[in-house]
This record gives C-alpha cells, sequence and structure tokens, in this order.
C-alpha cells in the first residue's frame, strides 16, 4: 500500500518475507542459546535483526529508486533475487528449526483479551499507518507525490527523501508480517514468503488503492486484504486447484485495474 500510493512498487516482498524470517531463525538459534543466554534476549535479538534485515532492504530499494532513479519495478526485481539467494545461501536452503516457543507464543498463539496476536499487531501498526498518512506532513505528502511529484516537489516536498523513507517503511512493514509468520510455522523457512507478492498486490488493488498513485489508504489495505482472504479460504474450503487460485487472482487484479481505470474516466 505504501509504496503503491507514491506510485511505486515493491516487488521483493514475498523474498523479503523468506529473509527475514531465515535471519530471525538464525540468530535465536546458533550458539546463543547453548551459551545460555536468556530466552527473552534472544527473541529481543530475533526481532531486531528481523528490522535490521527490512531496514537494508529497504533502504537498497529506496536508495535505487529515489537517488538513483532506477525504475522500482526493475530495482525491486533485482532485490527479490538478491534477498532470495541470501536467505537460501545463509540457510543452506534447509527451514532452520527449535525457535524458542516464546517467541511464537508473543507473535502468534498469545491471546490478549480472548483475540490472538496477530489481531492485535494488525489493529495496532493499521492504526499507526493510519494516524501517520494522515496526521503528518510526511504522511499528507505521500498523496501529493503520488499524484504528482514535480507539483511536490515545487511545493517544497523533499519527493527524493520521502520516497527513500517510503520504501524503508514499508520493508519494516513487511517485517511485521515476516515474523508472525515465522512465529506461525515455529521455524525460519527460506520459501516462506514465495507466495505472498501476488495476493499482496491483489489485496492493495481491490481494495481500492490506485496504482496510479495518490490515492487510497490502510482502510482500502485492510479490506482488500481480508476480501482476498476470504476469497483464498473459500476456495480452499471447495477444493480448487492451488494453481487455478492464481490464476482466478490474476484475473481479480486485472478487473480491479479496470474498475480503476473505469472510475477514473467515467
Amino acid at each position: 500500500m505504501l509504496v503503491i500510493l507514491i506510485r511505486g512498487f515493491d516487488l521483493s516482498l514475498g523474498s523479503n518475507v523468506s529473509l527475514i524470517s531465515v535471519a530471525v531463525a538464525l540468530t535465536m538459534t546458533t550458539g546463543l542459546a547453548d551459551a545460555g543466554v536468556p530466552t527473552a534476549v534472544l527473541i529481543a535479538a530475533g526481532i531486531a535483526t528481523g528490522f535490521g534485515t527490512a531496514a537494508l532492504v529497504g533502504v537498497f530499494n529506496g536508495f535505487c529508486t529515489a537517488n538513483l532513479h532506477v525504475n522500482p519495478f526493475i530495482v525491486t526485481l533485482g532485490s527479490l533475487g538478491i534477498a532470495f539467494g541470501a536467505a537460501s545461501m545463509i540457510s543452506g536452503g534447509r527451514p532452520v528449526f527449535d525457535l524458542p516457543d516464546a517467541f511464537s507464543t508473543v507473535l502468534y498463539s498469545g491471546k490478549i483479551l480472548g483475540l490472538s496476536m496477530p489481531v492485535w499487531i494488525m489493529i495496532i501498526l493499521s492504526l499507526g499507518l493510519h494516524a501517520m498518512l494522515v496526521g503528518t506532513v510526511f504522511g499528507r505528502s505521500l498523496y501529493l507525490i503520488g499524484s504528482n511529484s514535480r507539483a511536490a516537489a515545487v511545493a517544497g516536498v523533499p519527493v527524493t527523501r520521502y520516497v527513500f523513507l517510503t520504501y524503508v517503511l514499508a520493508s519494516l512493514v513487511v517485517a511485521v508480517g515476516a515474523m508472525m509468520l515465522t512465529g506461525r510455522t515455529g521455524s525460519g523457512e527460506p520459501n516462506l514468503g514465495g507466495s505472498l507478492l501476488l495476493p499482496s498486490i491483489a489485496a492493495a488493488v481491490v481494495g481500492g488503492i490506485s496504482l496510479r498513485g495518490g490515492t487510497g489508504g490502510v482502510g482500502n489495505a485492510v479490506v482488500g486484504a481480508l476480501f482476498i482472504s476470504i476469497l483464498s479460504n473459500g476456495m480452499n474450503l471447495i477444493e480448487i486447484n492451488g494453481y487455478l487460485q492464481n490464476i482466478i487472482l490474476g484475473i481479480v487484479i486485472l478487473a480491479a485495474l479496470y474498475l480503476d481505470r473505469f472510475r477514473r474516466y467515467h
């Protein structure tokens, strides 16, 4: 949602999830546990590693896109390959097991007031991003950049800096999802995010976030994600072939793009 809002793109999302998952798992399992490091410290170190890894990917994407003015499609396609290769290399192509049980409890299976941790994290993150978009100069400027970056620059908006920060912020949001998925599986998976790119784009577009930039918000992304989740779960329940499900998601994206174009010109 964030990068599409500024008329950008991020194809590296899925591979970024995989790299973060492996990095987090290796941090918590490689030698530290045997050295008697407390579980709380292990989890904190794993989470810090996850955000640090995400920040590196975001900095790469943001610098190449904003400062070097390379097409974001090409940049993130390159970082997709780099992140996937790095995840496979440092994990040996195998899942990393033996994560602390408390990690899964904190980020996935734990409950507060009857709601699971992923729900609370989603609510807090969504409200925080919404407040940032509507209540800060940075957030409001993203809409102007997406609508017309030249006009934004003339108006005094530091376009290069804000585009750079948007890619970093988007990658940090990916880190949150990656760590929740790692908590769900209980292991660091080098292929964890392989199937996430298409649904994430579909959720944004179906929710009403225009690929032309400058239109949409957190509420749109949440509604789109709920729709795609319900659609995917429904297809699983009626046992639609997994390959056919990808075809259906592709058709949904094309239909949403047509509706977006129709709304703009009618």
